[in-house]
């Protein structure tokens, strides 16, 4: 019974100071039996994490003092305060065609984004690594820091991730991209990495419209789709990392593919201006209909033209039916369009909302996000403070702290 007990303490331990940092962040100057209040931890328990805490780095102790003339029984409540500045963590979205870096502190507010175009597929991998390494250095230099206090790095990438933040086998790209092995080995930071679309979840759950929502499904929907699912505030992942993948829809009757709403805006816009000659689409793409593109549709569309508004009414019987099928399999209390398509595809909701029900019987509620392209790499920033928390006791700001003076 022995040889369990030191790794239990030390597991319950590590909790307790988890719970800690959640309540101190953004709380400003807390006491200790405000801390006793928000975690119904003892305030034995609570000044002993927080006296390490504070050696650690992860908080100050503040002075208390006393106005002149006041009197008070017993000694001063002891307080404290959660240092932002401590440390930092990147969120990295590696995407088709872009690569987009935040720079966070340790409350989650961001202090630089940069975003640079760059198709990552067909370019070696050593190009890939050198492509990232000026995003993430260029986002460091505008955030005013060194890479010296960057904590965890978390990446985000279109494919299947599983818990141990592998890449499913299958796919050739990111296995010949070894992208954690690469950015640690460069760099010495801790690299974690997620689903991209699971990445979206944490962030439309921490700061988008689904704030409170614990069964949520969140669909980047843009050139491709691709889900994030979270159960009773639970980030599924299945065994491999497949949960929320949406390659049963090329079985889905009226869907087929797994192709997004920018796609098909932009593809039935074509076929919509070629039935009507008289559109307004043909102005916007300047006469060469290749050049169409969903945005194009969408402002048509607003405008009232007819033609764009019959593409965007087939885009939206398809959104039914895929929100419908997934929805009947995991039943979430909200579903989030999200991705640089969201905002357009608010437009497409009432269409939607309204056919949603001849797909499934348990219709979610529908939203589209308000956090935009940027929402891959919000989660990811989520993610790495997730991870900083969880493992607060084995990392150490104060170190990192000597070595930048």
């Amino acid at each position: 019974m022995l040889t369990g007990t030191a790794p239990s303490t030390q597991l319950v331990r590590r909790v307790n100071a988890s719970a800690m940092l959640k309540a101190m962040r953004g709380a400003g100057v807390v006491t200790g039996t405000e801390l006793m209040a928000s975690t119904e931890l003892s305030r034995a328990t609570v000044i002993s994490i927080c006296d390490e805490l504070v050696r650690l780095g992860w908080l100050q102790e503040l002075e208390n003092q006393r106005v002149a003339g006041d009197y008070v029984k017993g000694r001063p409540a002891r307080r404290f305060v959660f240092d932002n500045n401590a440390a930092h963590v990147l969120g990295i979205d590696i995407g088709a065609t872009k690569i987009t870096t935040i720079v966070a502190d340790m409350a989650g507010t961001p202090l630089s984004q940069v975003t640079m175009p760059f198709r990552t597929y067909n370019v070696p991998a050593d190009e890939r690594a050198d492509v990232l390494d000026r995003i993430a250095a260029d986002a460091l230099h505008k955030a005013g820091i060194t890479a010296d206090s960057v904590l965890a790095v978390s990446v985000g990438v279109a494919a299947p991730v599983n818990r141990q933040g592998e890449v499913l086998t299958v796919q050739e790209f990111w296995r010949s991209f070894d992208v954690r092995r690469i950015v640690a080995e460069r760099h010495g930071w801790h690299v974690l990495l997620e689903n991209d679309a699971n990445l979206a979840a944490l962030a439309e759950r921490w700061q988008g419209t689904a704030q409170g929502v614990d069964n949520l499904v969140v669909m980047l929907a843009g050139d491709r789709l691709g889900s994030g699912i979270l159960e009773s505030g639970r980030l599924l992942h299945g065994q491999l990392g497949g949960f929320g993948e949406l390659g049963y829809l090329d079985n889905v009757d009226g869907v087929g593919d797994t192709y997004g709403i920018a796609h098909y805006a932009a593809l039935w816009g074509r076929e919509a201006l070629k039935d009507d000659a008289t559109s307004a689409l043909g102005t916007l793409c300047g006469g060469d209909p290749s050049a169409l593109t969903a945005g194009m549709v969408f402002t048509a569309a607003a405008d009232g033209d007819h033609a764009a508004q019959s593409a965007l009414d087939r885009v939206a019987h398809r959104m039914a039916r895929v929100i419908g099928s997934l929805s009947t399999l995991v039943n979430p209390e909200l579903f989030v369009i999200a991705g640089g398509v969201a905002a357009s595809a608010n437009a497409l909701l009432p269409a939607i909302e309204k056919q949603l029900p001849e797909f499934t019987f348990t219709p979610p509620r529908l939203a589209s996000s308000t956090l935009g392209d940027g929402i891959v790499s919000l989660g990811a920033v989520r993610h790495a403070l997730d991870y900083v928390e969880e493992n607060a006791l084995d990392l150490s700001p104060a170190s990192l702290n000597k070595q930048l003076r």
